[in-house]
């Protein structure tokens, strides 16, 4: 008897009469291209309600026709190299423009300004098509030739290609200023492309012309390299920098719908829906800031002061949570994380790093760097450890592989590889008796123990300490608190989860956002735990529920914390 069209989690999707059969093998294909991890015959079978003589027919033509194989290895069923055959053909016969005019003109009316399309031309920039919503916006003329250094658009077109190619193009470059604000300097537009490469997405205020703001995403071709970009520009009174990053999260979208590229890989693909954990709590916003990617808090005694970092607004902040003041300074590269020392001074980690950091004068000193010779990573978050040692580690800036290291350094400058094959590296902390290490790599979801000799500061007998299921978020940063509890920032959970020392998860803070990005105990007796947040890419129906993202957090959980340690050098 012929089965119903539409069975389980295959649909027809409305196919006309006779072709029930295709659209249900096309289903079929969603189902493998779009799991989180490969399914063997049992999962498609209890995912697609299809009998399983039905599902054998099906999955082996769909192998004969080379669009599905097996992995000998795991039984597991995966797209077939087919795919790969038939996307070379769509990319030599892609149309870029056409493709390109209807979020065009979508975006010009839903954001008010000018919105063009553009690629890179020799060592310039040329406008391939443009659409405004009204006679207010910037004008552009199709046909026109930009600099790639100054404009939002040349930035993202430079920031995304192949490392050789770019380094030889930054190298033809002339300097032409054009306003007081245009990039001159070399190193200037290198941690400008650096931190477009970590956020997406390329920002101009006024370098090319005066009153005018641009930002720009890239449109990704066949392995990643820009085939255009979409930019917006619009007068700096309108397109400031409180509008400006939202446009950049709209950009990023709109490219990847015009050639249905996901881009690089992402920590995670969105924010999950909002579900309370443990009902309410009293967590309160301590600084409603809006930071980009707030990230590295650090308790600082001597001061009574809260440090911490926004890596993608590139600044270090100084927040005292008595006074409610916050106190920032601005820098001209990214900086990801920010450490108390025995003498005067912080360390920085930084792209060129880890620096020497005078606040108060915001100027850097060298100190170490742990992956010299490695332009495609960057170090990430890091801590002290009761030795005085610093750790750190490092990650790939588009994410796409597991580059990263874990890195020691010592008061002498010295950094030894303590281990490596990570993707995210990210929170750090130490247990009360500074026997045992936790570590964490984000994209995996896996917080990593380790045995730790405090005398000779090594790490051995790693293990998994705790795997956060993709559907729940990915860990972040870390603290450990008096007890040894491991309190873990969830990225798009919406809270903090404490952890016991065998693993266990003892509780949840709900949280009014849904990045949390770290945790640090601190304020009087230690007895405050602080939390930074994110509002990077986040869509703004998400901006809408919950518009403290990029604030600090804080709430008095019962738990105390562990005084902060100082770097020895």
């Amino acid at each position: 008897m012929e089965e119903k069209a539409g069975v389980g989690g295959l649909e027809d999707r409305g196919a006309p009469a006779g072709a029930a059969a295709l659209a249900k093998g096309l289903a079929l294909l969603d189902l493998i291209a779009e799991s989180a991890k490969p399914l063997r015959f049992a999962d498609l079978q209890k995912q697609s309600g299809v009998p399983k003589p039905t599902l054998a027919r099906m999955l082996k033509t769909l192998m004969v026709y080379r669009l599905v194989r097996q992995d000998e290895a795991s039984g597991a069923y995966l797209l077939g190299h087919r795919f790969l055959e038939l996307s070379h053909r769509v990319w030599d016969k892609f149309d870029l423009v056409s493709a390109a005019i209807p979020e065009l003109e979508r975006l010009s009316v839903e954001l008010g300004e000018t919105v063009a399309l553009c690629r890179l031309d020799g060592q310039r920039v040329v406008y391939l098509e443009e659409r405004s919503s009204d006679g207010l916006g910037v004008l552009i003329d199709v046909g026109r030739r930009v600099p790639i250094h100054c404009t939002a658009a040349g930035k993202a077109l430079l920031a995304f290609q192949e490392p050789s190619f770019a380094r030889a193009l930054t190298g033809q470059i002339v300097y032409d200023r054009f306003t007081p604000q245009t990039i001159t300097d070399p190193h200037a537009l290198e941690a400008d492309l650096l931190l477009t490469r970590a956020r997406g997405y390329a920002v101009s205020y006024e370098e090319h012309l005066a009153g005018v703001n641009s930002v720009a995403a890239p449109i990704a071709g066949r392995d990643g390299v820009p085939l255009g970009v979409l930019v917006v520009l619009g007068p700096a009174s309108r397109l400031d920098n409180s509008a400006i990053h939202p446009v950049g999260r709209e950009l990023m979208a709109a490219a990847r719908r015009i050639t249905g590229s996901v881009g690089a890989v992402a920590i995670s693909s969105g924010p999950r829906p909002r579900v309370r954990a443990s009902g309410l709590s009293d967590v309160h916003c301590a600084l409603p800031w809006g930071a980009q990617l707030g990230e590295a808090p650090v308790w600082v005694e001597s001061e009574k002061r809260l440090y911490w970092v926004d890596i993608l607004h590139p600044a270090i902040h100084r927040f005292d949570p008595l006074t409610g003041k916050n106190e920032s300074c601005n820098v001209s590269k990214l900086v990801s994380a920010v450490l108390p020392t025995r003498e005067t001074g912080l360390l920085a980690v930084s792209q060129d790093g880890v620096e020497r950091f005078d606040f108060d004068r915001g100027l850097f000193t060298a100190f170490a760097e742990p992956e010299p010779g490695l332009p495609e990573n960057r170090l990430n978050d890091a801590k002290v450890d009761p030795g005085g040692r610093l750790w750190v580690g490092s990650m790939r800036l588009d994410v796409s592989r597991p580059s990263g290291s874990l890195y020691r350094l010592t008061g002498a400058g010295e950094a030894v590889r303590a281990d490596s094959g990570f993707t995210v590296a990210n929170g750090l902390a130490w247990s009360p008796d500074g026997g045992t290490f936790y570590f964490v790599d984000t994209v995996p979801g896996r917080i990593y123990a380790y045995d730790f000799d405090a005398r000779e500061g090594t790490i051995s007998n790693r293990r998994v300490f705790v795997t956060v299921p993709e559907a729940e978020g990915r860990p972040d940063g870390l603290a450990v608190d008096a007890d040894g509890g491991v309190w873990c920032a969830i990225w798009d959970g919406w809270r903090v989860n404490r952890y016991l020392p065998n693993g266990r998860l003892d509780r949840a803070i709900d949280l009014p956002i849904p990045r949390p990005t770290s945790v640090a105990f601190g304020g009087a007796d230690l007895a405050t735990l602080f939390i930074t947040s994110a509002r990077t890419r986040l869509p703004a129906s998400t901006l809408a529920e919950a518009p403290l993202s990029g604030g600090i957090f804080a709430c008095e959980p019962g738990e105390r914390g562990l005084p902060t340690n100082l770097f020895a050098g």
